[in-house]
């Protein structure tokens, strides 16, 4: 057999098995958005929050407004639809600051909803100390960022997905988890309006609340030498964490994940019910699931700093959320 008889027999295999896959309909591969995830855009989109020009992001300041405007440009290049007209969802935290979540649709076939949420503020300047946040939780904010972003290219392949996502980036975490309550009272009082189908968004029509709070740290690893490492905090019943051990099969991802707080009953309690933005969903019988890295000893430090995270590890770990999250839709 010639080279050229070879081509030409593998041309015509691929032209049939081609037709062959359309005529069942073609199925899209989530692996097409994996070149959406980088370390270069997770870098900037991390630099940039815990940048000085954004002096912490505490809840009410100019660097949170700074915050929020970048989101906001985000969801927009990502295709997202705001809710009532507007990305900002205003409200005010314990102190009386002037916060906003900031929210964006990106919609599904179907009638259920999945909240995919990272809060953007952290504690600010104080004494003229500077409290970067850049695990806490500009790393956070990065994986919701480039998450919009990869759900947008297999959009743009022609891929539409049961439920409805919604993003959204919460203020007033550290203020009482003041975004997430807000985001909670928002739903619970039928003020949150879908904007393709002009229906509010009811609790029953909620599959899971996906919170991403601090991950970009490394220094702390499950196991020695393994700082790869990613924490699914969930109900066993409900999480589908099955979901995101075929998610971690993949080669981009095969991180050492664990579904507990470094084994501690007393600790995943506490870091689940009781001290991030899922709070009020678990509360009011919405599934939810929290991804993080977990605590380190630079949190809430000054030296929470951008160089302090490895965004090798960290695109790992997004495109781990990503495949989660396209099992759970």
């Amino acid at each position: 057999m010639n080279g050229k008889f070879l081509l030409t027999s593998l041309f015509l295999l691929a032209l049939t098995t081609f037709a062959a896959a359309q005529s069942k309909g073609y199925v899209i591969s989530a692996r097409n958005a994996e070149p959406i995830a980088t370390e270069e855009g997770l870098r900037t989109r991390v630099e940039f929050l815990s940048d000085s020009l954004l002096t912490g992001r505490a809840s009410g300041t100019p660097g949170s407004i700074h915050a929020q405007a970048c989101i906001a440009r985000e969801f927009a290049a990502a295709d997202l639809l705001p809710a009532n007209g507007t990305w900002y969802r205003g409200f005010r935290t314990i102190s009386g600051a002037h916060a906003h979540n900031v929210l964006g649709f990106l919609p599904g076939s179907g009638d259920k909803y999945v909240i995919v949420a990272a809060h953007y503020d952290h504690i600010g300047t104080l004494s003229g100390t500077l409290y970067p946040g850049a695990d806490s939780n500009a790393s956070g904010v990065a994986a919701l960022l480039t998450l919009a972003r990869m759900f947008q290219k297999m959009k743009d392949l022609g891929k539409t997905y049961s439920h409805t996502i919604i993003f959204v980036a919460l203020d007033g975490k550290e203020q009482s988890l003041g975004g997430a309550n807000y985001l909670w009272s928002e739903i619970a009082g039928g003020r949150l309006i879908d904007p393709k189908r002009g229906t509010p968004v009811l609790a029953k029509d909620i599959d899971r609340m996906v919170n991403i709070d601090q991950v970009g740290g490394t220094e702390a690893p499950l196991h020695s030498k393994r700082p790869d490492y990613l924490m699914m905090l969930s109900e066993p019943e409900t999480g589908r964490r099955d979901a995101l051990l075929i998610a971690n099969m993949s080669p981009e991802v095969s991180l050492d994940v664990a579904f507990d707080y470094y084994g501690s009953k007393d600790f995943t309690r506490v870091f689940f019910r009781s001290i991030s933005d899922q709070k009020p969903f678990l509360e009011n019988g919405i599934p939810s699931v929290m991804f993080t890295s977990g605590i380190t000893l630079r949190n809430n430090k000054a030296n929470d700093t951008a160089d302090s995270l490895d965004y090798g590890i960290l695109r790992r770990r997004v495109i781990a959320m990503f495949y989660y999250l396209v099992r759970v839709i």
